[in-house]
């Protein structure tokens, strides 16, 4: 049977887009706002900006005072946080279904009128907690800056995934109010924004109470540049070696993929769960159950939409294990698939693995409104949540092997090791 979600969409005079998916299961209602900006959209010098508003979206607006946006919330029941990413910003609550007004005042206040509330003070302490964040997540975790170097092994410099959506410490010390200023009021308004109601809500009532509270913001923010070329595939290995205080060696192996939602980025991560996604995955078979020279394989397509996207492979190193026969191995095992393809039980396994997934991500109405959400801004897509299975049934065995021909080679990776640091002097 076909899944058939309610989608309802609109825009608003100013270019807000606005979907509404009913869902009277609950009485409760998830409120989900994708902005267009993140870190592909920051200019040389000025790394770090997005994220840096993820934290001052709650210090404050106009007519809400600093922390409050989260007390209000929290105080009728509610949840939320936010997230920045490569592509865009997202802010997003699940509350009762009487608090809906108030959460789309609190939204409509901080997006339209956040910059009464960015003076120098709040600018410096959000820096100062973005640089604590840095310090937990990144310079003082085990493997903390492994994606880090991915990104920019694998994306040339300048490219808008070179950069991680962190940013530069550097760039965030050297920025004025001004300029934080500036980059709010190029991408923050209606016309770059998506929101999606998804609960207990009609599409009549949802759509009026948008229209009511944010109806009155302009049409403010600056149209995006589009997405750059395809980037192709790495044409020879690159390897970065990183020396650190490590529990285990680990090899991240990276590859440049097609843009998401193509087939052909369906497919790049068809093949790369069958090498290392599934319980019968081919890496995992070889290296960790049958050589036992690895404790883990893990292995996804991250789709991003400007030129790329990212396709991972990371293997931990068992005990003494050279990571140079390791990653022979796992390079053996890459040219055989990508000689003979898929076997029929894996084309059956990550079908299933695939659906299975997909089922149980639309089954939370808060991840429905976040897929929701993301096709909509990204993709132009608001029903994208009912045929996604569809896109996934159409996928042949041979698009997954034409796939990893092009894109999952051994000469197509970027080889990111970590190495416990009496291995890397050896």
């Amino acid at each position: 049977m076909p899944l058939d979600y309610p989608i309802h969409d609109r825009h608003l005079p100013n270019g807000l887009r606005v979907v509404v998916s009913p869902d009277h299961s609950v009485p409760n209602v998830t409120v989900n706002l994708w902005v267009g900006v993140g870190s592909r959209h920051e200019d040389a010098g000025r790394t770090g900006f997005a994220h840096l508003f993820e934290h001052l979206m709650f210090q404050g607006s106009r007519h809400v005072a600093s922390g409050e946006h989260f007390a209000a919330l929290m105080a009728e029941g509610g949840r939320l946080n936010a997230t920045t990413w490569f592509d865009r910003t997202n802010y997003f609550e699940t509350v009762p279904k009487g608090a809906m007004d108030l959460a789309l005042w609190l939204e409509a206040d901080r997006h339209g009128h956040l910059l009464d509330a960015v003076n120098q003070k709040n600018l410096d302490n959000q820096r100062d907690v973005v640089k604590e964040e840095k310090r937990q997540r990144y310079d003082n975790a085990p493997y903390g800056t492994a994606l880090l170097e991915v990104y920019a092994a694998i994306f040339p410099d300048g490219h808008p995934y070179h950069h991680p959506t962190i940013g530069s410490m550097a760039d965030l010390d050297a920025a004025s109010v001004a300029d934080v200023h500036d980059f709010f009021k190029r991408y923050y308004g209606p016309n770059n924004s998506v929101l999606t109601l998804c609960g207990d809500v009609t599409p009549q009532d949802g759509f009026a109470a948008v229209e009511r509270y944010f109806g009155d913001l302009p049409a403010s923010a600056q149209v995006p540049r589009g997405p750059g070329p395809l980037l192709p595939a790495l044409s020879s290995p690159v390897r970065v070696d990183v020396a650190g205080d490590v529990p285990n060696d680990r090899l991240h192996l990276a590859f440049r993929l097609p843009v998401d939602p193509t087939p052909d980025f369906v497919a790049a991560g068809f093949a790369l769960d069958i090498l290392g996604g599934l319980s019968i995955a081919r890496l995992t078979k070889r290296l960790v159950r049958d050589e036992q020279v690895v404790h883990h394989v893990d292995a996804h397509a991250m789709g991003f939409v400007d030129g790329s996207s990212l396709g991972l492979v990371s293997l931990d190193v068992a005990g003494d294990a050279d990571t140079d026969v390791v990653e022979g191995r796992a390079m053996e095992e890459l040219e055989r698939f990508a000689d003979a393809g898929p076997t029929a039980v894996e084309m059956e396994a990550v079908m299933a693995q695939s659906e299975r997934s997909w089922l149980s991500a639309l089954a939370s109405q808060e991840e429905r409104a976040d897929l929701i959400s993301h096709s909509t801004l990204l993709h132009d897509d608001p029903g994208f949540v009912n045929t996604y299975l569809d896109r996934l049934a159409s996928v042949t065995p041979e698009q997954v092997t034409e796939v990893a021909r092009r894109w999952l080679r051994p000469a197509n990776r970027a080889t990111v090791a970590f190495l416990r640091a009496e291995q890397a002097a050896a």
